[in-house]
C-alpha cells in the first residue's frame, strides 16, 4: 500500500479528527502493512508496546490466557477497527494478546508518533478518552446482555455492531470462518451458537450462507435484539466504539 493510500486511510479514522497534517505525514512514513496469516500472533499480553494497529481486511482476535492455558476471548475485531493504542495509558504494555483469526491485512502504526501528538494536542487526548469511554459502555452493556438477553438476541446485537447503521436497504455481514470464535466471544458453546443462530434466522428473516449473513434491512434485527435492553437500540450508540 502506497504512503498516500495509507494517509487517505488514516484520514477516515474518527479518532484522528483534529490531528495536525504533520501527524499524518509521520504516521504514513513509519507505517508498515502486514499481511497476517491465520493463526499469526501479532503480540503477547504485557509485551512492550511500540505499535498500534488498524485492520484493513479480515478479523483479529484479542485474548488473554488463563493460568491453565485456556484462552479468554476479549474481543474479535474486523475492518476499520483500531487496537493496541490504549497501551499508552497502561505503562506502554499490551493489555491482551492479538492473533489473526483469518488471513488479514493490518497497518502497524508507531505509538511514539501518537504519543507526541497527544502531548501537544489536547483535543486528540480527549477524543481518545471519549472512544475508550464508549468501549467501556459497550462492555457494560454486554454484561447486561448476558443477564437479560437470550442467545439469539446476543447474536443479533453482535451483528448490529458490525453493520453500517446509516445504510438503508439490504445489508451483508461477513463473519470469521471460525464460528467457534464468535461463540466464545459471546460466551456460548458452539452448539448453542448454532441453535441460537437458527432461532435468530426464524425470528428476523435473516439469511445465513456459511460465514455470510444477509438481511433486507436492519430494522427487524434491531427490534428483535434490542427489546431486552435497558435503552432503545443501544447498538447504534456503540457503533463508533472502535478504539480498544
Amino acid at each position: 500500500m502506497a504512503t498516500m493510500n495509507i494517509q487517505a486511510t488514516l484520514h477516515t479514522i474518527g479518532l484522528f479528527d483534529g490531528a495536525d497534517a504533520g501527524f499524518f505525514d509521520s504516521m504514513a512514513a513509519k507505517a508498515r502493512v502486514i499481511e497476517a496469516e491465520k493463526g499469526q500472533i501479532l503480540f503477547i499480553h504485557e509485551d512492550k508496546a511500540e505499535s498500534f494497529y488498524l485492520i484493513t481486511r479480515g478479523w483479529i482476535k484479542l485474548f488473554r490466557e488463563t493460568l491453565d492455558g485456556a484462552q479468554a476471548v476479549v474481543d474479535i475485531l474486523t475492518t476499520g477497527h483500531l487496537f493496541g493504542e490504549t497501551s499508552l495509558f497502561q505503562d506502554d504494555l499490551y493489555p491482551y494478546s492479538a492473533e489473526a483469526a483469518e488471513a488479514s491485512q493490518i497497518i502497524a502504526l508507531p505509538l511514539s508518533v501518537l504519543k507526541e501528538e497527544i502531548e501537544k494536542n489536547p483535543k486528540l487526548a480527549l477524543t481518545m478518552l471519549s472512544a475508550m469511554a464508549r468501549y467501556r459502555k459497550q462492555q457494560d452493556q454486554e454484561l447486561e446482555h448476558r443477564i437479560l438477553q437470550n442467545a439469539p438476541q446476543r447474536i443479533g446485537c453482535f451483528l448490529l455492531r458490525l453493520a453500517d447503521q446509516n445504510k438503508s436497504g439490504p445489508v451483508t455481514i461477513h463473519l470469521p470462518y471460525d464460528k467457534t470464535l464468535v461463540a466464545s466471544r459471546l460466551g456460548m458453546q458452539p452448539e448453542t451458537f448454532s441453535r441460537a443462530l437458527g432461532k435468530l434466522k426464524d425470528a428476523t428473516g435473516i439469511t445465513v450462507k456459511g460465514a455470510t449473513i444477509e438481511m433486507d434491512s436492519l430494522e427487524q434485527l434491531s427490534q428483535y435484539s434490542c427489546m431486552a435492553c435497558s435503552s432503545e437500540f443501544p447498538c447504534k450508540d456503540l457503533k463508533s466504539a472502535k478504539s480498544v
